[in-house]
């Protein structure tokens, strides 16, 4: 019995790998070459394994297909890369047991100077963690990054090496040397005086703070106040305007109030003499006044309960009665002065008292001498 010889294990690979590009010909998929096919063997094609996207600024050569690692552990592969707008998007699938929080970064990485490309994922650095990455969830472009290449790397070295001043290190060296010789304790003095410096402004770091929040409080105080800043810068050169219109007219009046200064500073040199006579004498007027200050003032009080003054209102109105004292007169020439005064029958009563020899010398009348308003009653007036 004949046996068929076993076929290499190259050429079963070869028959693999053909099977899969009829059947992604047969399914549709747009041939691109190997990396358009899922190979197998990569990660994130397991249970439990999930999809998301990320936006990337630049993927330089990377390729579908390749690793998508965190932290150098490889966790999920790339399955599509497209463009969209001015930055690319990346679909990967990732292993289902990755826990990364929602908000994470993405970079495109290198695993060494000519290693192969891959994305990296990690936790945010800047901002606290948050939520989950899950299956759908899209990183956004602005948590993602792309670390230097291998070429802007050498273009580096090679800008450091020819044209970054590398030759001219023993020159500076030698030019520093001789700037210093001579000048140790000055240099030393220097850097302990921006020792002294740097320490002060350390302490007055608190004072800087608070001024700096201050600025920014100011500013947002102005920022509030925009639109009337805005109608007043609208506004002021209207206003400069009619102020140009009205300049002849403005100098003109300062003008007037400078003659009117001069013309007062003249009146009142001419009648300085006159005025400090009259003040003078208008002194013993105001002092006399000052002096029936109290006297005045007990007047006023005696006017709002007239006849009886508010000193003594209370010994007059004791709860449900009054206390009364008065003293009637009825003498002619009480009558006379009280209710004849300034008439045609002025002295009428006093004249016919003093015929009856009761009044005579006694106070008041019309008829003696003295002012009979101020005159003290007598008790025995009339006798």
């Amino acid at each position: 019995m004949m046996r068929t010889p076993p076929r290499p294990v190259g050429s079963r690979i070869v028959a693999a790998l053909l099977v899969a590009v009829a059947a992604a010909a047969l399914s549709g998929c747009g041939w691109r070459g190997l990396n358009s096919v899922q190979l197998p063997g990569t990660a994130g094609v397991g249970p439990g394994s999930f999809t998301i996207q990320a936006q990337l600024p630049d993927v330089r050569t990377l390729e579908p297909n390749s690793r998508v690692q965190v932290g150098d552990v490889t966790v999920g592969s790339v399955s599509k890369i497209e463009r969209q707008g001015w930055h690319a998007l990346l679909t990967m699938r990732i292993d289902g047991d990755v826990d990364l929080p929602a908000n994470a970064t993405a970079t495109v990485g290198q695993s060494g100077l000519l290693g192969s490309l891959h994305v990296e994922l990690a936790p945010p650095v800047d901002v606290a963690p948050r939520g989950r990455l899950t299956d759908g969830s899209l990183i956004p472009l602005s948590s993602a990054e792309t670390y230097p290449s291998t070429e802007q790397i050498l273009a580096a070295i090679t800008m450091l090496l020819n044209g970054g001043g590398i030759g001219q290190v023993q020159e500076i060296t030698e030019s520093l040397s001789t700037a210093l010789a001579g000048r140790e304790d000055d240099l030393r003095s220097l850097i302990h005086q921006l020792d002294i410096f740097t320490s002060r402004v350390n302490d007055q770091s608190g004072d800087i703070i608070a001024t700096t929040e201050s600025l920014n409080n100011l500013a947002g105080q102005f920022a509030d106040q925009k639109p009337v800043l805005d109608n007043a810068l609208d506004t002021i050169p209207d206003a400069l305007r009619v102020l140009a219109a009205e300049r002849q007219n403005l100098v003109d009046a300062l003008d007037q109030l400078g003659q009117f200064s001069a013309l007062v500073a003249d009146t009142a040199n001419q009648t300085e003499e006159s005025l400090l006579a009259e003040l003078k004498d208008i002194g013993p007027v105001l002092q006399s006044l000052g002096d029936a200050g109290p006297a005045l003032t007990r007047a006023l009080g005696l006017f709002a309960t007239y006849p009886f003054p508010a000193d003594t209102v209370g010994n007059w109105a004791r709860g449900d009665y009054a206390n009364l004292t008065a003293v009637i007169d009825l003498t002619l020439s009480r009558l006379d002065a009280s209710f004849l005064t300034g008439t045609r029958w002025e002295g009428d009563l006093t004249e016919l008292e003093l015929q009856w020899g009761r009044t005579i010398g006694q106070l008041p009348s019309p008829y003696t001498v003295g002012n009979p308003l101020v005159a003290p009653y007598h008790w025995d007036q009339g006798r």
